[in-house]
């Protein structure tokens, strides 16, 4: 009797793995098709970079409007800047109505000057206030007006003048269409040359993620032209707009 248990327990344990084995070539079948499709679609696909480029007319200019002064004390100093700073405000403000919110301070500091000799080292000389401005202008036709009459008021340090462009959202569409038909035109000439037709796009994906449109935008030093009038000119130029864009399309 006990040689008949045995014997019926080898048959099920043997049934039991017969049956997980069938199991199991199962899902590995499966999943070799699974893989076997992949890689074929991993074959009919042809990946390209697409680029998108406009050119366009600044709107709006970024003016760095400042006031660098010395004196034998940073008392001195200061005051001194401070008036300055006070009538160059006035100015823009009432007599080119730039807004408050237009007019902003990007740099201040009171700090001491030095001098150095072997006999008596290193001596404080006299103190520099300065005080900087960002100007947001919009009428760039009057821009070189507007520097003169910052400098006449005793603006002493003119850095540059940044062009940009306002409203940015009624471009990125534009550079997106132009990078979107560069990149089929580029796809579309691979599928080609191999022999194969263009199918539908698969993936796209655009630029950097923290930065996918640039803007290109201009600097331009602050300097008086050589006019009649002797005023100052200004060239805003064009800006470029960009966007490249990664896109994999379907080979058939």
């Amino acid at each position: 009797m006990q040689g008949l248990v045995k014997k019926v327990s080898s048959v099920l344990v043997v049934g039991a793995l017969l049956v997980g084995a069938t199991g199991l070539n199962g899902s590995f079948g499966l999943a070799s098709k699974a893989y076997a499709a992949e890689v074929g679609v991993q074959r009919n696909v042809v990946n390209v970079v697409g680029k998108g480029e406009i050119s366009v007319t600044p709107d709006i200019a970024y003016l760095s409007i400042g006031v660098n002064i010395e004196a034998d004390t940073a008392q001195a100093a200061q005051k001194a800047n401070a008036a300055i700073m006070l009538k160059l405000n006035k100015l823009l403000k009432d007599s080119w109505a730039i807004a408050d919110k237009d007019i902003k301070t990007s740099q201040f500091y009171v700090q001491p000057n030095y001098t150095y000799s072997d006999k008596e080292g290193q001596k404080i000389k006299g103190y520099t206030a300065n005080h900087v401005l960002t100007v947001s202008y919009r009428d760039l036709s009057k821009l070189g007006q507007l520097l003169d009459a910052a400098s006449n008021a005793g603006a002493n340090n003119i850095n540059n003048v940044q062009f940009s462009v306002e409203n940015r959202d009624q471009y990125e569409t534009q550079v997106i269409e132009k990078a979107m038909a560069n990149a089929e035109i580029k796809a579309g000439s691979i599928a080609k040359a191999a022999k194969r037709q263009l199918g539908t796009v698969l993936v796209v994906s655009q630029g950097d993620a923290s930065n996918p449109v640039v803007y290109h935008e201009q600097l331009s030093a602050y300097k008086a032209m050589d006019t009649a009038s002797g005023a100052t000119e200004v060239e805003a130029g064009e800006i470029k707009v960009s966007t490249q864009l990664s896109v994999q399309y379907e080979l058939k």
